[in-house]
């Protein structure tokens, strides 16, 4: 038995009907790739068996404390089942792209078992008419719970189910896969017993490794090294209220090599740094649109992984997080770019005095039952739409393969992402990079984005411009009064001749001023 730590068990918590806490991706293969030129379903179920031993979550399940007095457990489930974890649909034709994010967006909207171990594969075919693919491609959907697995522990599961070729040769892993038996309802009380007599020393440790980066964060302000200026809540918007069951999904590639042009036109500014600037024009373009556009800059929340190198493996989320303003209040492409990277560099400043890893500690000291009323209270009531939210959406980036992957002998040929929507933030984007390519994709509310279609109309448009404007730049206007005075060739003035005037016409201009003082004076 694993007992899940505080920042896991919250997405346990704050799982409702209409808040399902699970992350995804959706892969597309060419079968032409693999032996025989085609993949059956048995061959797909064989294929991820003969893999399960590579990744812990695939045969792990929930155990839950009664009452919710301490954060639940992992154990290895005594009643897996591959068949029920690996689905099959197809496509109706003509199999587009479109009929596709409808698909996927209905699978991402189902809950979870959460007596189950918790990751969903569903194989979808017929993608006979998407542009750009070849004919005859299928999909994997997959569904993870975010208490299982975080963006970098994802590449690890992804890992276990992937290739580098088409050989689908046998991995070398020694599977000791055993079954557990339930623990029963005393002994899961004698745990949590024991937990809450060590609660009070967690939290002083945890306020103990706090304090240094709280005195750095105080220094680093004061020397004006980080601002506070932009610290406060964001403007309202359509994503950000109570969200209702369904979903929407869609996405849009750009070459990597033209984010990386991008990049250059600004300088010290990243590839995240664009991708967030290509969020916030499309965010912008989108409002606007609808006549909803604030005055004020949106903002996203960014994940950061927090993980060692020696911890990619392991189950669960080790991450903290930054907020950082998309410019959404300015027009010009370049303008918003180097807004954006200097709200980044700024915020991971911020967060790099405090310590992320510090911040992500605090979890731990979530009262376990009262975190999940607390999570239940706030839907029921509809909290969300009565304040003003901590942040617009979400941004999360998942770093990807960049050689080719092969699932059961089928090349990869495009991945995206999906991730969990929640009251007060019912839009998160996900880039995922493959190859030489990355792309944004989004899951959102389907009552708040009825035309996710719209919004990634948007997000091309913001890539255009931005990568025309890196292409064009338009130098700034220099001020006159800047110009170098060395420009202007000084005439010396010529020396006035002596010539005798009348002695009438030299007294000729004091002699209006002096009648007119005399006008001016009182009778």
């Amino acid at each position: 038995m694993l007992q899940l730590s505080g920042q896991d068990a919250s997405f346990v918590y704050l799982e409702t009907p209409h808040t399902p806490m699970h992350i995804g991706s959706v892969g597309i293969y060419d079968p032409s790739t693999a032996p025989g030129g085609f993949v059956r379903f048995k061959d797909i179920l064989k294929f991820i068996e003969s893999r399960l031993g590579s990744a812990r979550s695939f045969r792990q399940r929930l155990v839950r404390v009664p009452f919710d007095l301490d954060h639940p457990y992992w154990i290895e489930d005594p009643e897996f089942d591959i068949e029920f974890h690996v689905r099959h649909i197809a496509l109706p034709k003509p199999g587009d792209w479109r009929q596709l994010c409808i698909q996927v967006a209905r699978l991402h909207s189902r809950p979870m078992d959460l007596a189950k171990p918790l990751w969903e594969f569903t194989i979808v075919e017929g993608l006979d008419n998407v542009e750009g693919l070849p004919p005859g491609c299928f999909a994997l959907v997959s569904k993870v719970h975010h208490a299982a697995i975080d963006g970098m522990s994802g590449v690890e599961m992804s890992a276990a189910v992937h290739d580098l070729d088409a050989s689908m040769r046998p991995r070398e892993v020694k599977d000791s896969w055993s079954p557990e038996s339930m623990p029963n309802v005393a002994e899961l009380l004698m745990r949590s017993y024991f937990n809450s007599l060590r609660q009070p020393m967690r939290v002083a440790e945890t306020i103990g490794r706090s304090l240094p980066g709280m005195a750095k964060l105080t220094m680093s302000v004061s020397k004006g090294e980080i601002s506070i200026a932009n610290t406060k809540l964001a403007p309202k918007t359509r994503f950000n209220g109570k969200v209702a069951a369904h979903r929407v999904f869609d996405a849009a590639p750009f070459p990597l090599k033209d984010i990386r042009a991008i990049k250059d036109a600004v300088p010290g500014a990243t590839v995240n740094d664009v991708i967030l600037a290509i969020v916030g024009g499309g965010l912008r373009g989108y409002l606007e649109a609808k006549g909803e556009l604030p005055a004020e800059s949106l903002t996203a929340m960014a994940p950061i992984s927090v993980r060692a190198e020696g911890e990619k493996a392991a189950l669960g989320n080790l991450v903290s997080a930054m907020v950082v303003g998309l410019g959404t209040h300015i027009d010009d492409p370049l303008e918003r770019l180097a807004h954006v990277h200097a709200e980044a560099a700024n915020s991971k400043a911020m967060t790099g005095a405090v310590g992320a890893r510090t911040l992500t500690d605090y979890s731990q000291l979530i009262p376990s039952g009262l975190a999940g009323l607390a999570a239940r209270l706030y839907t029921r009531v509809g909290a969300a739409n009565a304040h003003a939210p901590v942040f617009n959406c979400v941004v999360t980036n998942v770093p990807g393969s960049r050689v080719p992957l092969y699932f059961c002998g089928a090349k990869m040929v495009a991945m995206y992402g999906l991730g969990p929507v929640f009251d007060s933030m019912g839009l998160i984007n996900t880039i995922y990079s493959y190859t030489d390519t990355i792309a944004i994709s989004f899951t959102c509310d389907r009552v708040m984005m009825p035309d996710p279609d719209g919004y990634a109309a948007s997000l091309r448009e913001a890539f255009e411009a931005l990568k025309v404007a890196a292409a064009n730049p338009v130098p700034p206007a220099v001020p006159v009064a800047a110009k170098p005075k060395a420009a202007v060739k000084k005439v010396p003035a010529a020396k006035p001749k002596a010539v005798a005037e009348p002695a009438a016409k030299a007294k000729t201009p004091a002699a209006p001023r002096k009648r007119a003082a005399k006008a001016k004076e009182p009778a």
